[in-house]
This record gives C-alpha cells, structure tokens and sequence, in this order.
C-alpha cells in the first residue's frame, strides 16, 4: 500500500527540505513560457445566457459587464465556450480581463491572457495595460517577469508614463533598494518627467527607512521651497517618517495642517497614527484617531483593526473591544464588523475561529468578498499567535481560490514559522522564493533573521545579511539591530565557550 506523500501541492524540491511535521504546501510558480490557462467548463449564470445562441458581440458585451461587476469566474467561462467554438474576444475584452484578473491577484492567468492577445494579431495595448500587469508582477515580487514587461513595451514602442515609473518607485521603496531607487528618478528626468509630489514621498521614504533622518527631514523642508503643493502621497510620508522615529506630536501637527488646507486624510494616514500611536503604548490615542476617522465616514481598513485589537488584547480589554464591535454594527459596515468578530476570536483565542477553514467560511457567509488583502490579514493573525499550521491555510485557501502567494504572504508565512521557532521551515519558504524568481525585499531578510535568531541559529544571520546586501536591498535599522544580536550572542558564546 502506497502512502500519499506529506505535500502533495509542494515542488518536490521544496518538500524534499521541509520536516515531515510541517504542513506547508504551496504551489510551484510556472514560467512565463509554460502558463497554462484553466478554464472553468461549467454553465454560465442565468444574467448571461439566453435560450439562443448568444452572437460574438453579446458574448463580447457580457464578458466586460460581467468583469465591471466583479464576477471574473462567469466572465471566464464565457471566453471558455468561446475558445470552444473557435472564436476570439475582442481587444477590448482582452483588456477588461486582463485587468480584472491581475487586480484579484490572479496574475499568472492574467499574463496568459496578455500573450494570447499579443499572438491574436489584435492591436498592440496601451500603456495602461501594460500598468496593471507590471504591478501585478512587482506587488507578488516578480521582478525577472517584470523585467521581460518592461523590454517587450520597448520592443512595441509603448512609451512608460509616470505611473510606470510610479509603481516602480513604489517597488523598490518598499523593498529597501536604494540604488534602484535613484536609477529610476534618474531615468524620470531624463524623460523630462520632473519630480512631483508622489516621487518626493517616495524620496522622503527610502532616506527614513534607511536611517537617514536628517536627510529625509531636509527633503520635506526642500518640498515648499521647489514649491511642490503639499498633498496626501507627501504628508503621508511625513507622517509616517515622524512616527516611525517617536516623533508622534509631529505627526499630529501634520494631520491638523492637511484638514486645515482641504487636504482630505485618507485611509494611509489614519493606518499610520493609529499604527504608531498603537506601538507607542498611547492606545487611548489611538482609539480617539479610531473614532475620528469614522466621523469622517472613513471605511474601517482590516489592517487597522488587527492593530487595535492586537494592542487592546494585550492590554485585557476586552470591554473596549466590544463597544467597537458595538458601533460598526450600528454604523452599518457589516463586512468590517464581520472581520472584526473574527480577528478578536483570533486574538483572544476563544476557539470559535481557530480552524481557518470556519473562520473564512463564516466570512463568506456574512457576505464578505474574499481577496488577496483579506487573506493576509487573517494570515497575519493567525501568523502573531504564533498558530503557523492556521496561516498555511489561509494560503492553501488563497491558492484555491486563484491567487497566487504573492511577497507579503509568503513574508507573513516565514514570520508564523518564526513566531513557533521553526526556523527550518522559515528557510525552506525563502529558498522556495528564490527558486521561482520571487525576489525577497527588505522584510523578507529581516523577518528571516528574527526567524533564525528564535531559532538559536546565530550563525546563519550573518550569512543572510550578506545575501541581502548582495541582492541590492539596503540593510534597515531593524536588519543590522538583528545582526549585531547574532553576532553579540556568537562571541559571547565563544568567549565562553572552553
């Protein structure tokens, strides 16, 4: 009698590495090249089937409302009978499909499609397609597909505009690649695109992540006198830099400034002060900005309610938990009040939640429309309680669902392995991004490191944060903090040691 093999959805050479004991299966991410689309065989909804065969122009029709009302799944099927009867959609079809692929986080279905509309002889697309699919590619850490991207909108003579430029920025901001950084605003003024709030942000950003106060704060006193417009892509960054650094009076005074001058808070600045009021102990500021930010009609973000119900279970109270429970009922967000019962089950281990499989059911149930957002969030608390077998299976699920793991998931499943000590496994997720041309960024080393130094692996920090330098992400406070731990414990240890 055969036995089934421990991860049976893991790349062999990724499961030949882990421990029997670790449940973690993922998919192996395929190459440009060998992308095969799979397309669903079952009946369309009644809203898109008559009892007539439907014309192209109909199928065509329903296919891009279908997309418009977030109903991809029906949309593929459509293209399915169409590919059936030997008919191609159109190429503005191509382009609501496409589009609304890679915003679902479906990339690689997504970048199929693209290639069968380039091969169809259809015009070439524009730029903004081009965009979707580029952001898709950098936010799940992709950046050789995002490279061939960049080469073949060359080849086709589409020019980037400053949104591709934008969402690079982004990119290599957020992954800590300094020189990266810099090679892109350089190539922006060469364009004759000159510098604009967005891109000052991002400068305000890469200086403050890799300690470079002084710098950063220069750059927001230079802003006025370039005579940029404050907006949200600046105070934004502003705010955050000052309450990254403690500074969280600042920060505040930042916030009044944006209201009196008509600039609206968005929901980064309210994720922002209430995340480093949180942090700071102050939680009763944070509740107070809570409360402002829904006076002011803004939608609860999952991502601030994980830092306010972390910090509030920590702190025991449990009453204040169920008032803000209370008020979203009563505002009438039933998709955040949902969410929130189930982050505070997690939180305060109650049990009803603590299979993954009921908690995402349970969502479902309550009308909440699953994503790639939501699927991190919830891996994200399971991954803080330190319950790493729940947050494989919000990313089995994810996987199930059509969307790929993309950075952040497969960040958030290296620090569950991290929180339970098993630092094996968390190198086993790294090597696995590093095999399919996932390119770790700046958490991705960091939360690495935490991993091994849990793990008593002292030695193998250095070795990490020498790949990191090597890889083109420029070491963080929070990295080289983690290094000169390991490095402290190890000399100890051998001063010791007889």
């Amino acid at each position: 009698m055969s036995v089934a093999p421990p991860y049976p959805l893991l790349p062999p050479r990724l499961a030949r590495r882990l421990p029997s004991a670790s449940p973690l299966q993922l998919r192996s991410v395929p190459p440009c090249s060998s992308v095969q689309l799979t397309l669903d065989q079952s009946p369309t909804s009644s809203s898109t089937l008559a009892s007539e065969e439907p014309s192209l122009s109909s199928r065509n029709l329903s296919i891009r409302r279908l997309c418009s009302a977030g109903d991809v799944d029906s949309a593929m099927a459509i293209l399915s009978e169409m590919d059936a009867i030997g008919s191609k959609p159109t190429s503005s079809t191509y382009t609501f499909l496409v589009d609304s692929l890679a915003r679902l986080g479906r990339t690689l279905e997504a970048e199929a499609l693209f290639g069968e509309m380039l091969s169809s002889g259809l015009r070439s697309p524009e730029v903004g397609l081009f965009n979707v699919l580029l952001r898709g590619f950098l936010k799940n850490g992709l950046l050789s597909m995002a490279a061939k991207l960049l080469l073949l909108m060359r080849d086709l003579g589409v020019d980037r505009n400053r949104q591709t430029y934008q969402l690079l920025l982004d990119y290599y901001v957020r992954a800590g690649r300094l020189e990266d950084t810099w090679s892109v605003i350089s190539q922006m003024r060469r364009e004759g695109l000159s510098p604009d709030s967005f891109v000052y942000g991002k400068l305000i950003g890469i200086y403050r992540d890799n300690g470079m106060w002084k710098k950063a704060m220069d750059l927001v006193h230079e802003v006025t006198e370039f005579g940029v417009v404050l907006d949200k892509h600046i105070c934004n960054a502003i705010i955050y830099t000052f309450g990254k650094h403690g500074e969280l009076g600042e920060a505040l005074e930042v916030l009044v400034k944006m209201k009196r001058q008509g600039i609206v808070p968005d929901i980064s600045t309210w994720n922002s002060l209430i995340r480093w009021h949180c942090n700071a102990g102050d939680i009763s500021k944070g509740l107070e900005l809570f409360w402002e930010m829904q006076a002011d009609g803004m939608y609860p973000d999952p991502h601030i309610l994980t830092t306010l119900i972390r910090r509030l279970a920590e702190e025991g109270k449990w009453d204040v938990l169920q008032n803000i429970g209370d008020a979203l009922e009563f505002s009438g967000h039933g998709e955040s009040r949902a969410i929130y019962a189930v982050l505070v089950d997690i939180f305060g281990q109650y049990g009803r939640y603590q299979d993954a499989e009921d908690c995402i059911s349970a969502l479902q149930s309550e009308g909440v429309q699953l994503s790639v957002n939501l699927f991190c969030v919830l891996a994200n608390a399971y991954a803080q309680q330190g319950l790493y077998e729940e947050t494989v299976k919000v990313l089995q699920r994810m996987e199930r669902e059509g969307m790929e793991p993309n950075l952040i998931t497969l960040n958030v499943l290296i620090n569950a392995f991290g929180v339970a000590a098993k630092y094996l496994e968390a190198l086993s997720v790294y090597e696995y991004m590093k095999e399919n041309d996932i390119f770790p960024d700046v958490v991705t080393y960091s939360t690495l490191m935490k991993a091994l130094i849990r793990g008593k692996k002292y030695e193998k920090v250095p070795e990490i944060y020498k790949e990191m330098e090597a890889s083109g992400c420029t070491p963080d406070r929070k990295a080289r903090v983690l290094l000169k731990t390991a490095v402290t414990t190890l000399e100890q240890k051998n001063r010791f040691s007889p």
